[in-house]
């Protein structure tokens, strides 16, 4: 099989397309031939050499993708050879074939496009196992989300909205604002122009009082003061990234005043199977979320599609910020 391989670390120009070995699959697991798959920031940080996967895992990119299970290993019962599905993974998805835990895998409806299947696995698992499982989202609630036209963003937003939440988003520009108002969101920050804590401070929470009972924030050190000023009362911030930097200070007194609670989670390098697992979350996806995926209810936000061979291009494009929405890589047509 083919596959994208590293040759080092730094832009996209040491990523290539090269022959990769096939792997068997083992007890519980599956093989999938490779439709498409999903590009997410997190393969930006492991192509510069800051996000390396967890033991075990395939050194090849891509954390999620869709296409069909061409064989199964012992032990697999619901599924089937030809079944169409997405994955998440702890790496591989940038490969014609890729090898995946039977309990890491969701069914496509008929209705989706594989190409469009291959955006949700990591998004879907990174929301609902955030807002929902560690935040415990509910009606009524002020979330705030930023990056509201990316990936995450996008796909938040819709979750959020569908659980009855009102949503803030954090967005560079008017256009991307408008959709994530078509998406949902209520309240439009630009952050270029306008400081998100007074905007969101402005906002009566669910709690009753000012601020944002969730914060969702893909930048991390650069925003931590901040968001914790934005914070309502009990109000609870999540952290999932790191785009805006590693270490920062922390007034300890404004979270105590608040009463407020500060989580920091990846899905990566949760373990496969257990509390708190993929497994877990995958389940939870199933039950609650993949009927309104079904329906059309939530949608897979995909600004473009590009062949395999144009892996540094899908990079760059990632990387420039004008995208809205997901990225994905198309392997072939299935």
């Amino acid at each position: 099989m083919r596959a994208i391989h590293l040759n080092g670390y730094g832009g996209p120009e040491v990523m290539s397309l090269a022959a990769a070995q096939d792997e068997e699959p083992g007890p519980g697991e599956v093989v999938i031939t490779v439709a498409a798959a999903g590009v997410n920031r997190a393969d930006l940080l492991q192509r510069r050499g800051h996000y390396p996967p967890p033991p075990g895992a395939s050194q090849i990119l891509g954390l999620e993708c869709s296409g069909v299970v061409t064989a199964l290993g012992a032990g697999v019962q619901d599924w089937a050879v030809g079944d169409r599905v997405c994955a998440l993974l702890s790496g591989g998805g940038y490969a014609e074939r890729v090898v995946v835990p039977a309990t890491q895998m969701l069914p496509v409806p008929d209705s989706l496009d594989l190409g469009a299947a291959a955006g949700l696995p990591e998004v879907a698992a990174t929301v609902w196992s955030n807002l929902v499982m560690t935040a415990n989202l509910h009606a009524n609630q002020l979330v705030l989300i930023h990056g509201g036209g990316g990936g995450i963003g996008t796909h938040a937003i819709q979750v959020a909205k569908m659980l009855g939440a009102r949503v803030a988003v954090t967005a560079g520009s008017a256009e991307k604002l408008a959709r994530c108002a078509e998406l949902g969101a209520s309240v439009l920050i630009n952050y270029r122009k306008e400081d998100f804590v007074a905007a969101v401070r402005a906002e009566e929470s669910g709690a009753g009082g000012p601020g944002a009972d969730i914060i969702l924030d893909n930048m991390g050190a650069a925003y931590l003061e901040r968001n914790v000023e934005a914070l309502a009362e009990h109000g609870q911030l999540v952290v999932i990234g790191m785009q805006g930097g590693v270490s920062a200070e922390l007034n300890l007194a404004t979270l105590l005043r608040k009463r407020g609670t500060i989580h920091a989670t990846t899905v990566r390098t949760r373990q496969a199977t257990g509390a708190g697992s993929k497994a877990e979350i995958i389940a939870e996806l199933r039950r609650h979320l993949w009927p309104l995926i079904a329906d059309g209810t939530v949608v897979p936000v995909i600004d473009t599609e590009l062949p395999i061979e144009e892996a540094a291009e899908a990079h760059r494009l990632l990387d420039s910020g004008e995208v809205f929405g997901k990225v994905v890589l198309r392997i072939r047509e299935l």
